[in-house]
């Protein structure tokens, strides 16, 4: 059975013909793109399994490519992994707030990339065939499978993270869960964290949902839960 297809960005000539050198040696096939709008195009065109996106790219860097993927229907479902030199805190949170699946930072075993890849595609496959019924509650339509939201019979655009915390938080509604079970649940418990990007992706979703973002409630001291 072929393997997935993986597209790599990033601006240096060395990482990319490392990266491809390991993806191949595992049977991966490999599409590379040295720049923002390249990577649009290629994706767009080639509708890769999952995306190693490096943030600091030439042109259109890559949280903007980033976000301009994940507006389209066709292409927001896609797993991304973001791998950059940045190793800041205030980067880490925004990958995580924007939604990336992963996050390496150069430089970076390929052992571990590949262990990275191959989590991150193992979640897609088992989200893929897991039974996530669509939901409603209050006035709340949660749909999985299409990745929609619609309060009041009116869609909400979320990012993967913000919509894999709603639907967990709504799917139990009155349990109380800590930042870290939160975050566990969508991501795995390996995935860099802090209590503050959790914070602040719970403010947008909340804005996001208007009114009904009251339904998402503040245990202090503890951590949130969705109002029965």
């Amino acid at each position: 059975m072929a393997k997935e297809q993986i597209l790599v960005v990033d601006d240096e000539e060395d990482i990319l013909e490392l990266i491809t050198y390991n993806l191949m040696k595992e049977g991966y096939h490999v599409i590379t793109a040295a720049s923002g709008e390249t990577a649009i195009s290629k994706v767009y065109k080639e509708k890769p399994d999952l995306i190693l996106l490096d943030l600091m790219l030439p042109g259109v860097d890559g949280l903007d490519v980033y976000r301009e993927l994940k507006k389209r229907q066709d292409t927001s479902q896609i797993p991304i992994i973001m791998v950059t030199a940045k190793t800041e805190d205030i980067d880490i949170i925004t990958g995580l707030e924007l939604g990336s699946d992963d996050y390496v930072t150069k430089p970076f075993s390929p052992k571990v990339l590949l262990a990275r890849i191959k989590a991150v595609l193992r979640r897609k496959k088992y989200e893929e065939v897991e039974d996530t019924p669509i939901l409603r509650i209050h006035e709340l339509t949660i749909n999985p499978a299409r990745h929609e939201v619609l309060v009041k019979d009116e869609p909400k655009w979320l990012t993967a993270s913000e919509f894999k915390i709603l639907y967990f938080l709504a799917r139990r509604p009155g349990w109380v869960f800590t930042r870290d079970q939160i975050i566990n649940s969508i991501r795995g418990d390996d995935y860099p964290v802090t209590d503050r990007s959790v914070d602040v992706q719970i403010v947008g979703l909340r804005k996001k949902l208007g009114e009904s973002g009251a339904y998402i409630q503040t245990v202090r001291g503890v951590g949130y839960r969705f109002k029965e």
